[in-house]
């Protein structure tokens, strides 16, 4: 069955079905809720709740409680531990993966649940997006260059499969399929995507896609972060790229066996071809327009550019060279929220439409001095308002607080369109200032601008907060593209503190409650090691997302940053 309804996947008739759901999203969240409080009514999550087979949204509110991923830790574990006892602990229908968050942002790989269900609306999602693309950026028989790369799996004590949740999408049948009805099956084989080695993965993803530059049409990656590491890759191996291609010779240090096996298959002497990729490289300054010179058929950058990733934008266009970047759809490791349904907006402006039939999502309005405030439902969202939004799903989340801010920007149809704005959770804080991601991000930006007038970017940064002085003071580390003297490093760092324009923050410097910020520059390659590190500890590379806040706790990352320091600069603004 699923079979023949790939075989048969036309864009247009997935757009009618999306329009269908959403012009009457109420009555099909309603729908879906009923569905999966049916399908799990008798679990001992839902029966311990008081619900006894009730299934409308007001019963389901007021029995059913707001948690985190900590208030359901317990009860995940106990599925991975394979509690005999009691199979149906929060779904009827077993739990078949264990899923694992990248572990970036909280220190520490979180246990989600993953099953069928959650893979079917993975591919809703996909198929979506893609044919709102398509209308967009039509695109024929090709290949897609994807910098994917699988992570080790393990088993659980209970003997479940466990790993990071782009790996099981990877591995499950229903991806392949579906990225072939898409007309863009991977440039790369299979051994490559599950290379256990993330360095040689990467190298013959970018060998893979010479090989096939003319038939690129899209250039992808789970992260924005992923394709600029990829190229930046490039600047340094290319010519033995070229020396590959032009011997038919792979370099001896892929040593991975299948790896090179299935690389010898399509790796052929072609001194044409490498003639050509070297003049196209030589004719380039700084590198600009890469993409769109080695892959010229290429129509658009696919990946997801919200949040975290938006630091890497302004490289990936210079990459990209004109070629439309295109944010990928909004979802977390917990599952899918929306789609990108209108994939012509910047990825800064992007939105994306609550597939209603996916789950039941409620919002916490953050409109200021509604504290407390009640969620309302998916269509009770009002245009322009901020919201924190909670997750149910088939998956065994139930009224599963994301931490995720989102805006409303509009409406299709009956449902809405989201921004994602930032993580809920506070990164920076020391006495009453609340500084986020979102505040880091533009405090960074601000004074990277002093930065790009002397030729200099920053490559990537990070941040925490030092209370071993007194008082505690915010730590911003940089990692930059090259050498800047002392004067325009020292007005960066006052730039980075007057940014941050949080009252807290700002009252509590002026009274020397906060210290003076303290820049810290760090050796080139730093932010390497550190993708390393989590690389080592089971982290896929596509899931990857560098930690923007380092606690106190994660001593292995804090000490590579210690030990590849070269300087500090301290505020004098306040």
């Amino acid at each position: 069955m699923l079979e023949k309804m790939e075989e048969n996947f036309d864009p247009e008739t997935i757009i009618e079905e999306f329009e269908a759901l959403s012009k009457d999203a109420e009555r099909v969240q309603r729908e879906t809720l009923k569905k999966i409080l049916e399908e799990n009514g008798e679990t001992e999550y839902l029966q311990r709740s008081g619900l006894n087979g009730r299934t409308d949204p007001n019963s389901f509110k007021a029995f059913v409680p707001l948690v985190t991923h900590k208030d359901l830790e317990p009860y995940i574990q106990r599925i991975a531990d394979g509690d005999n006892y009691n199979p149906s602990i929060l779904t009827s229908k077993p739990i078949t993966t264990i899923s694992l968050s990248s572990g970036t942002t909280q220190g520490k790989p979180k246990f989600v649940p993953f099953n069928d269900e959650l893979m079917e609306s993975t591919m809703q999602i996909y198929k979506t997006s893609f044919a709102f693309r398509n209308r967009e950026y039509p695109i024929g028989n090709g290949k897609a260059l994807q910098f994917i790369y699988s992570s080790k799996q393990f088993k659980t004590k209970g003997g479940l499969t466990a790993g990071t949740a782009t790996t099981n999408v990877y591995r499950d049948s229903q991806f392949e399929k579906t990225m072939k009805a898409m007309q863009t099956p991977c440039c790369s084989p299979e051994e490559v995507i599950f290379g256990p080695d993330f360095h040689q993965s990467l190298y013959c993803h970018l060998l893979c896609g010479l090989i096939f530059q003319d038939q690129v049409q899209v250039v992808s990656s789970t992260f924005a972060h992923s394709i600029v590491h990829a190229f930046r890759t490039y600047e340094q191996v290319w010519e033995e790229l070229v020396d590959n291609i032009r011997n038919g010779i792979l370099s001896s240090h892929i040593t991975v066996p299948s790896i090179r096996l299935s690389m010898g298959k399509i790796l052929k002497p072609n001194p044409i071809l490498a003639d050509k990729i070297y003049e196209k490289c030589m004719g380039l300054s700084n590198w600009y327009g890469l993409i769109k010179e080695l892959f010229p058929n290429t129509k658009y950058v696919y990946g997801i550019m919200t949040g975290s990733m938006e630091p890497y934008l302004n490289k990936l266009r210079h990459y990209a060279g004109g070629l439309p970047l295109v944010s990928a759809d909004y979802g977390a490791s917990e599952g899918w929220i929306g789609a990108n349904v209108n994939p012509k907006l910047p990825p800064e402006l992007a939105t994306f439409a609550v597939l209603p039939n996916i789950g039941y999502f409620e919002f916490i309005p953050l409109k200021e001095g509604l504290n407390g405030q009640e969620p309302v439902g998916l269509t009770e969202v009002e245009n322009g308002e901020e919201y924190e939004i909670i997750v149910t799903n088939f998956a065994g989340l139930y009224r599963y607080r994301l931490g995720d801010i989102v805006k409303i920007k509009g409406f299709h149809n009956s449902t809405p369109e989201l921004q994602f704005i930032c993580r809920s959770n506070l990164l920076l804080s020391i006495n009453i200032d609340k500084n986020t991601e979102k505040d880091l991000q533009l405090s960074v930006e601000a004074a990277a601008k002093l930065l790009s007038e002397e030729k200099q970017e920053v490559v990537d940064f990070t941040s925490r907060v030092d209370l071993s002085t007194d008082p505690g003071h915010y730590v911003i580390f940089w990692e930059i593209s090259g050498e800047s003297n002392d004067i325009v490093l020292e007005k960066c760092c006052n730039c980075l503190d007057t940014s941050f324009v949080d009252a807290g923050y700002v009252s509590s410097r002026k009274v020397n409650a906060i210290g003076a910020l303290e820049l810290g520059i760090v050796k080139k390659g730093t932010f390497h090691k550190i993708l390393d590190h989590y690389v080592g500890l089971g982290a896929a590379v596509s899931q990857f997302k560098t930690p923007r806040c380092v606690g106190n706790t994660n001593s292995v990352v804090l000490q590579i940053l210690s030990t590849n320091l070269l300087k500090s600069y301290f505020s004098t603004s306040f």
